[in-house]
């Protein structure tokens, strides 16, 4: 294992192994939860997009547990257009600054460099960019200057056509081989290697058999090296597994946080760093109960027992 980042030997399955420098460690894994500052928003249609009404939703998520809060002023569902740039300034700058002034952990989720920057000085920790390092060439060198911890996605392009580019010759070789590259452009420009931490890209120029292939093999996503943060929560494919029965509706994107909930179970058990996720209480639940389980499954191999 390379020394990219704080790497503990686990004490039992679902212990993660890597953690970014200058984040939690609490021996289990994180739970980052979701601030979307937008009109569109899948997930929830735009109840958060008022900055007074995201901060309180930030809140909320860091009272019921959420070790992280990210707060995204773009939308990156499928097909969704690209705000200006000044527009996801407005968005997420107030609020970064008003979670972060109560000492929460805040990650800005954006793929442009100004933004990442500004939300820096505002108060942000991390910064979670969907592309990877993509869509704009001043991210990587900004994110070499700030040091701080940096999420690098599989990405193959902006929303309103990336489903297009859902076309793999094996999806976890490719995916895995598309992430090294992005990794070593990070290292080239600078990056800190213990800042970067990966991500699949659940849904992201994804069909549903695609994400369902990369969560079964997350072990192989871990095996780069880096932390691995996953954001399965609410998304389509999960509704498309719960779709009524009779009509063939997949499930609406508010209804699906047990589904979600028992994908966080899967990537804990399998030792990710950190879930990305809209309900807190489900997915913290199902952490602890990941977590208690590998302390009785480590007990019952071991030699002294």
């Amino acid at each position: 294992m390379t020394a990219t980042a704080h790497a503990p030997t686990p004490t039992h399955p679902g212990t993660p192994v890597l953690h970014p420098h200058g984040l939690p460690r609490p021996g289990q894994t994180l739970v980052m939860g979701v601030v979307n500052v937008t009109p569109d928003s899948f997930s929830d249609g735009g109840l958060s997009f008022a900055a007074d009404a995201a901060v309180a939703h930030g809140l909320a998520l860091l009272e019921q547990g959420a070790d992280i809060v990210d707060v995204g002023g773009e939308s990156t569902r499928p097909g969704a257009a690209r705000p200006p740039i000044e527009e996801e300034l407005r968005r997420v700058l107030p609020v970064v600054r008003e979670l972060a002034a109560t000492g929460a952990i805040v990650s800005v989720d954006t793929m442009r460099a100004e933004v990442a920057a500004r939300a820096l000085e505002a108060g942000a920790r991390m910064v979670n960019d969907v592309s990877g390092g993509l869509a704009d060439p001043a991210m990587l060198p900004l994110m070499a200057r700030a040091g701080t911890p940096y999420v690098v996605m599989h990405w193959r392009g902006h929303s309103a056509g990336m489903q297009a580019n859902a076309l793999y010759d094996e999806i976890v070789s490719d995916v895995l081989d598309e992430l090294r590259s992005r990794i070593e452009a990070a290292l080239e420009a600078g990056v800190p290697p213990g800042c970067l931490i990966v991500d699949p890209g659940l849904g992201f120029a994804k069909a549903p058999e695609h994400n369902w292939e990369l969560l079964g093999r997350l072990g192989e996503v871990s095996a780069l090296g880096r932390p691995v943060l996953v954001g399965a929560s609410r998304k389509s494919f999960l509704g498309r597994l719960l779709a009524d029965r009779a009509t063939g509706q997949p499930r609406p994107a508010r209804q699906r946080d047990a589904a979600t909930a028992a994908v966080s179970v899967l990537a804990a058990a399998q030792g990710v760093w950190c879930l990305r996720v809209h309900d807190v209480v489900s997915t913290l639940d199902a952490v602890r109960v990941t977590a208690r389980w590998g302390v009785e499954a480590a007990s019952a191999r071991s030699p002294l027992r």
